[in-house]
C-alpha cells in the first residue's frame, strides 16, 4: 500500500510535500549477482566476497546502477495515482552516488514531490529523493527524477 493516494488532479496538491519513506528493501548477493549478469558488469567489489575484503570497502557493495534502478519500485510504495492510465519514467536531472550498499544492506527511499507541471493530458513530477542505508548517516543515492503521470 501507498504512503500517498491521490487521483491525476489532486497531484498539485501535494507539490512542495514530503511523501515520506517506502519499506526497508534488502540487496541481497544474490540481487547484486544477478544485475552483474544481466550488466556484463562483474567488477570483483560486486561479485567476489573473498576479493573484496580487501577492498577499500572491506566486502562486496551494490552497483550504482542497481541501487539507482530500485527507484522505482520503491516510489511506487510512496505514491499512487490511482486514476492514471499512464505513468513514464521521463528522465534524471541529478544522480550522485554518495555512499556505497554493502551487501546484504536495507534501503529504503525517502521523497518529497517539488515540483508539479501541467503536460498535455497529465502532469510532469519533479521528485528530489534519497536512498538511505539501514544503519548508516550518509545516503546511498542523492536523485532528481522527472516522471509523468497521464490520466
Amino acid at each position: 500500500m501507498a504512503n500517498v493516494t491521490v487521483t491525476v488532479a489532486e497531484l498539485p496538491s501535494l507539490e512542495g510535500k514530503d511523501l515520506g519513506s517506502s519499506s526497508w528493501l534488502e540487496v541481497s548477493q544474490e540481487r547484486i549477482n544477478t544485475f552483474a549478469d544481466a550488466t556484463d558488469d562483474h567488477q570483483y567489489i560486486h561479485v567476489d566476497p573473498v576479493r573484496a575484503k580487501d577492498s577499500p570497502f572491506g566486502t562486496t557493495i551494490a552497483h550504482g546502477f542497481l541501487t539507482l534502478s530500485l527507484f522505482i519500485p520503491m516510489w511506487t510504495e510512496i505514491l499512487e495515482v490511482s486514476d492514471a492510465s499512464t505513468l513514464v519514467n521521463y528522465g534524471l536531472d541529478k544522480v550522485r552516488f554518495t555512499s556505497p550498499v554493502p551487501a546484504g544492506s536495507k534501503i529504503r527511499l525517502n521523497a518529497t514531490l517539488t515540483t508539479v507541471t501541467e503536460v498535455k493530458g497529465g502532469y510532469q513530477l519533479h521528485v528530489a529523493a534519497t536512498v538511505e542505508i539501514e544503519g548508516q548517516e550518509r545516503p546511498a543515492v542523492v536523485i532528481e527524477s522527472i516522471s509523468r503521470v497521464y490520466a
